[in-house]
């Protein structure tokens, strides 16, 4: 049987519902999706490009606490407020996922919590 295990990190912004930053189970590691949120203010950066580098980063905080990287993502999903800015966070994204890039589905939706431009989630396999 799995265990599952809550994973929490100070270096991501803390969860602002009821849920966790991310749950392991076995070596699965799902992440909930993460906001432009500075950790430190809990605010929104601003902008499309610092909010998809800070949702990058508050992912990559939490794959570290973890015990994983950008390596071991296997499947992400981006949330776009207005498709107009996929080019600019595709251009980001690829800056983080350099080789061999996880499966990945990015839809617009009408809104995101705060008034986010971007979300994104993550699943990653981890070593046992």
């Amino acid at each position: 049987m799995n265990k599952r295990t809550v994973i929490s990190t100070p270096n991501a912004p803390a969860a602002i519902g009821p849920y966790s930053q991310a749950i392991r189970s076995g070596n699965l590691l799902f992440a909930s999706g993460q906001l432009g949120l500075d950790p430190a203010t809990g605010n929104l950066v601003d902008g499309i490009e610092a909010q998809t580098r800070q949702a990058l980063t508050n992912l990559q905080a939490v794959l570290a606490t973890a015990g994983g990287s950008v390596a071991n993502v296997v499947k992400t999903t981006i949330f776009l407020a207005d498709m107009a800015d996929f080019a600019t966070v595709n251009a980001l994204y690829a800056e983080v996922f350099r080789h061999e890039p996880p499966a990945r589905s990015t839809v617009q939706v009408a809104a995101l919590p705060k008034g986010g431009l971007v979300e994104i989630e993550i699943i990653a396999r981890l070593d046992e």
